[in-house]
């Protein structure tokens, strides 16, 4: 039985649900295996749980907003 995981931050559970129905879709078609078959697990961290480049997520998200605040405004 295939099994498909992702690791991700927090999602709402209709993103779940569409996640979950994708993959599953997307799998089945390419692996030729019926959807019936499938487990999906999504292991949702919080942001401040994991990081890129040196920087919780959390702050990496802030920053990014902050220069698009800053790049908008120069409109």
């Amino acid at each position: 039985m295939p099994y498909i995981t992702v690791e991700c931050g927090v999602l709402s559970d209709t993103q779940k649900e569409k996640l979950i129905k994708r993959l599953t879709d997307a799998a089945s078609e390419i692996m030729e295996v019926p959807k019936e078959f499938y487990s999906v697990t999504i292991k949702e961290l919080p942001d401040k749980n994991f990081g890129i480049g040196g920087k919780t997520i959390d702050k990496v998200k802030d920053e990014y907003i902050q220069a698009r605040k800053f790049i908008g405004d120069k409109s």
